[in-house]
């Protein structure tokens, strides 16, 4: 979970639940799955220290962890629906005892910042008029309003620069030592680019069967042999093929050869690009291959992970130390879930 969010993010968090309901809500025999609407009515639903958060505190959350709700008319997975309210209610609480942390510090944010930061915040809007109905709907019509809650997100930001940010940084040192100590993590394994054909022979088949399912096998390898490329062996892969892949023109793109079935693995590693395998008996199904290329094993150099490497651990870093915060802070905090 980030913690980590520029201003406009976390204010036009808020904007959410207005852009959503201006949505039209995704017909269930649509869906790709049951869905739960969350409807805000200001209920309380955690209270931080004597300060109560409502439903549309939680509803802002979930938007920033699923903000796919907004193309399904405000509507969460079903599966997910739990797990992504738990983890707003996380946010929520974890926010306000920073929030609180960095008035007790006394904290300030200057009035240049804060125009700055309300500029920023005006021009996500696509016109004058969605910002205005974004402040009458959460901030009552009152400027006020708003400019308390962009400070309010500001000082939020700014202890978390200073607790989690600025401790997060890595040194070379560190990121060499990852890159030594893990040499595995860095080798590519020798792999094959393929496409297959494969027709599958039913559990506890008959002789009958067997001999059908070969049958067809031998005319769709008929058919691939005659094919002139990659294009036309997807095709056929499309019509022909039994196993998932077919969807993608039985592309499986680069493959290791602990990827694959023993026996296919076999044939593939020997087959030049653009050749088409014989019969293969796999598991249980007859295989088709063609190969479309080759590449050699090849260890990743300091160099070309160096960066990735070090985004890795400031990521692993900035986690801890936001954990660590948050049950820091919770010690001395009274916390109550409604």
């Amino acid at each position: 979970m980030k913690i980590k969010r520029e201003i406009v993010g976390v204010i036009l968090a808020a904007i959410c639940p207005v852009l959503a309901s201006a949505q039209t809500a995704t017909p269930a025999s649509e869906s790709m799955f049951k869905n739960i609407t969350v409807t805000p009515t200001g209920k309380p639903v955690v209270r931080v220290n004597g300060k109560v958060l409502t439903d549309r505190d939680l509803l802002r959350e979930m938007m920033m962890i699923f903000p796919y709700a907004q193309q399904h008319g405000g509507k969460f997975p079903q599966s997910m629906e739990a797990d992504i309210r738990r983890g707003a209610l996380d946010m929520m609480e974890f926010e306000e005892l920073v929030f609180q942390e960095a008035v007790r510090r006394n904290f300030k944010v200057s009035s240049p910042r804060m125009d700055l930061s309300l500029k920023k915040l005006k021009e996500q809007f696509n016109s004058p008029e969605e910002f205005r109905g974004y402040l009458k709907v959460e901030c009552g019509n009152s400027m006020a309003s708003l400019r308390e809650k962009i400070r309010r997100s500001l000082m939020i930001e700014d202890l978390l620069q200073v607790e989690v940010s600025r401790k997060a940084s890595v040194s070379d040192e560190e990121v060499k030592s990852l890159y030594q100590k893990n040499p595995a993590r860095f080798y590519t394994p020798e792999s094959v680019s393929v496409q297959t054909i494969s027709l599958l022979i039913p559990d506890r088949a008959t002789a009958q069967q067997q001999t059908s399912v070969r049958e067809r096998a031998e005319d769709a390898l008929r058919q691939a042999r005659a094919t002139k490329g990659y294009e036309d062996f997807g095709m056929l892969a499309e019509k022909t093929s039994e196993d998932d892949w077919r969807v993608m023109m039985g592309d499986h793109n680069f493959i290791a050869r602990e990827q694959m079935p023993s026996e296919v693995a076999k044939v593939a590693f020997t087959l030049k690009p653009g050749q088409v395998s014989d019969l293969i008996r796999a598991e249980n199904s007859w295989c088709i291959l063609r190969v479309n290329g080759h590449r050699e094993g090849q260890w990743a150099s300091y160099e070309q992970v160096r960066a990735s490497l070090k985004k890795e651990l400031e990521a692993n870093k900035v986690e801890t130390l936001r954990r660590n915060l948050h049950q820091r802070l919770r010690e001395t905090a009274r916390v109550e879930e409604l």
